[in-house]
């Protein structure tokens, strides 16, 4: 048997998620309150986008700091899918939100509402600016760690939303054009639905124990299959422990018995390299007894 976990020590990105949340936190409280004083669902619409920077940030930051926590008697597997849990939660919130903004889209196509557009136009330029310095924050580690990346991009990609904002407003102000104000809410809640509905699926996948993406489970299996003294491979099950942990279990059938340790260690730092899995827990089987019972794919 044998139980490998991620040993490596994270960098401490505590303080750069600190900047980030409360730079963004900041961001959406001032986009909000300018977006309901002007009656903007451009700048509505892009607060509730940035307040999924605030929301994906504080995850991030809950999966490191959860990361570091040890298992107890009680959760034997720690707590890092409270993470999974929060995406879950956040996903659902955020469809809600975005709903209504865009039921209000398509009521102000009917009657615009006027929108002082220089108003807008600098309250999105500020939007650019803190979506890029924030990206600027997880510039240097994004390389070795996944979700650091998964910060990055998010924060890059939120600067160009913005850009949409201040191109919107940039249109009103040389055309007097009201429902360009109700367009580009929609445009922007359509942008935050897509991405929103992604972060829904995949959490609910997750919930469910579902394989992460990225990862092939044939491929795996086929993997250990392959591996030197094993005749068959059953009972492979791969889900997610966290938001950025992923584990696994199987069964290697090898009738001469375990080759030792080494092996088994070996195979352990294969899967992580590999395929990205961190806690492998892996049970060899001669094959000589009874067959397992666990061995049809149709059987957990």
């Amino acid at each position: 048997m044998s139980h490998d976990h991620a040993a490596h020590a994270p960098k401490n990105f505590g303080p750069a998620f600190a900047w980030a949340v409360g730079l963004n936190a900041a961001y959406v409280i001032i986009e909000a309150g300018f977006g309901f004083i002007t009656g903007s669902l451009a700048l509505l619409a892009d607060a509730a986008h940035n307040l999924t920077d605030v929301a994906g940030l504080l995850l991030a930051w809950g999966a490191v700091v959860l990361g570091r926590m040890h298992p107890s008697t009680r959760h034997t597997y720690g707590l890092g899918r409270t993470s999974i849990l929060a995406a879950l939660i956040n996903g659902a919130a955020l469809m809600i939100a975005v709903g209504a903004l865009a039921w209000e889209a398509i009521g102000r196509f009917w009657s615009p509402a006027e929108v002082p557009g220089s108003t807008v136009l600098w309250v999105a330029l500020l939007g650019i600016g803190i979506n890029a310095a924030t990206a600027m924050l997880f510039m240097k580690g994004r390389e070795g760690d996944l979700n650091i990346e998964g910060a990055f991009l998010h924060m890059a990609a939120d600067a160009a939303v913005s850009g949409g904002v201040v191109l919107s407003a940039l249109v009103m102000m040389a055309t007097g054009w009201r429902w360009v104000d109700p367009l580009a809410g929609l445009v922007v809640s359509a942008i935050i639905a897509w991405s929103s509905f992604g972060l829904l699926r995949s959490a609910l996948h997750l919930s469910l124990d579902g394989v992460p993406d990225g990862i092939d489970k044939k491929a795996v299996q086929q993997w250990l299959e392959d591996l030197p003294g094993v005749a068959s491979v059953h009972d492979v099950h791969i889900w997610a422990l966290s938001t950025t942990t992923t584990a696994l279990t199987a069964h290697l059938v090898m009738p001469n018995g375990s080759p030792g340790d080494a092996f088994l260690d070996e195979t352990a730092h294969e899967l992580e390299h590999r395929f990205c899995i961190a806690h492998a827990t892996l049970q060899i089987e001669r094959g000589d007894g009874a067959a397992c019972e666990l061995a049809p794919d149709t059987v957990v």
